[in-house]
């Protein structure tokens, strides 16, 4: 057969640099079948194809209705279907990726004069997942459907000899009774890993943090800082995780989502507030603040102030340089961006504590401490 692979989310967004696993299985079970399997950057020709599979990760990326419409097209994921997507075939589900589908492509895009670098998870790494699911059910998240964490694929399954790292796409890894047994199994590779998604700070303890922070990881350790009414537990974790390992560590911090579903004045206003206690709580610690923002942040009257945090924050440099302020500031005062800010403070005065406060991490005998910096 004539067999199609479409990445949707490689035509159709800008700067897309994550190679699509479902794609790279289908890719693999179906050469093994000596089935010619081509990557379309397009949508053009399809036709004469015997079977066309589209896949996507993100809810926004747009493929034209015509194409979803053909008799030879299958589409799936989470782009699709979020929470309900139909898990692919067992037999393709725990196929080896094919890590050469995209090879054509990324040696195109080189030479075209694109760094590299910049395709490092089509090159360097062996991709999977060791586990899948997660117990949390948070009402926004793509694995809300989920009640356990569960071993998914042996190691061999998908790591490749010939990459060099490994990069695990976990739901919550710390969540597996296994989770032992399996970072061992990573650690026995020799090879730096990293889980993409992050992993849950929450479930820290001596034994989780002794054995994770030794490992040979690759880059930045990630967790998430979602619910301000965790901030108690969130910082008594952190003062583990700081006793073990010195790294950079980044913390997502999900804002704009009511879990009362309401979304009022008093929501947004208080939002900000938490946004910005979870901000202090972070840089103290030495880790970042990485700014996630639920899409109902553009409904919001502060709209303007959540693209400034974002803006801000997620920008690891400007965050170690300035202030709030100085950052709103050095954009120009009477610009969009000072408006924001002068606007909110003359609304909730009692927020400029937060607009001067500085990247300035506790010292060692601080971080011992009991001491919290925010108090209601």
């Amino acid at each position: 057969m004539r067999v199609a692979i479409i990445d949707a989310d490689l035509i159709g967004r800008k700067n897309h640099k994550f190679p699509n696993l479902a794609s790279m299985k289908l890719s693999g079970y179906y050469k093994e079948f000596a089935d010619t399997v081509d990557l379309k950057l397009d949508y053009e020709g399809l036709g004469s194809y015997d079977r066309v599979f589209v896949s996507k990760a993100f809810t926004d990326t747009p493929v034209p209705d015509y194409v979803l419409n053909m008799k030879n097209v299958e589409y799936g994921g989470t782009g699709f279907n979020y929470d309900n997507a139909v898990p692919l075939l067992p037999e393709i589900e725990h196929h080896k990726p094919d890590y050469n589908l995209y090879d054509d492509f990324v040696a195109e895009r080189v030479k075209q004069g694109v760094k590299p670098v910049l395709f490092r998870y089509y090159t360097d790494y062996s991709i999977g997942f060791t586990t899948r699911g997660c117990f949390r059910k948070c009402p926004f998240c793509v694995n809300r459907n989920y009640s356990s964490v569960q071993k998914h694929s042996p190691l061999y399954e998908f790591a490749d000899d010939s990459r060099k790292k490994i990069c695990l796409l976990d739901d919550n890894f710390l969540g597996c009774r296994d989770w032992e047994q399996i970072l061992k199994e990573l650690q026995a590779t020799g090879k730096r890993f990293q889980f993409k998604q992050g992993l849950d700070i929450r479930l820290l303890d001596e034994k989780k943090c002794e054995l994770l922070f030794q490992s040979k990881y690759d880059g930045e350790f990630i967790f998430a800082f979602d619910d301000i009414s965790e901030y108690s537990l969130i910082e008594k974790k952190l003062k583990l995780l700081r006793k073990y390992t010195n790294k950079t560590v980044k913390l997502y911090v999900f804002c704009a989502y009511d879990r009362n579903g309401i979304w009022d004045n008093n929501f947004w206003r208080q939002d900000i507030f938490d946004t910005f206690a979870r901000i202090e709580l972070l840089i103290h610690y030495n880790c970042i603040p990485y700014i996630m923002r639920y899409e109902k942040y553009a409904a919001s009257p502060h709209k303007g102030m959540y693209i400034n945090i974002a803006s801000w924050c997620n920008m690891v440099r400007v965050l170690k340089t300035f202030t709030f302020r100085e950052f709103c500031i050095k954009n120009g005062i009477g610009l969009s961006r000072y408006r924001y800010m002068v606007d909110f403070e003359k609304q909730f005065p009692e927020v400029s504590k937060y607009f001067d406060m500085r990247f300035e991490p506790y010292s060692k005998l601080e971080q011992g401490s009991e001491r919290s910096r925010i108090n209601g």
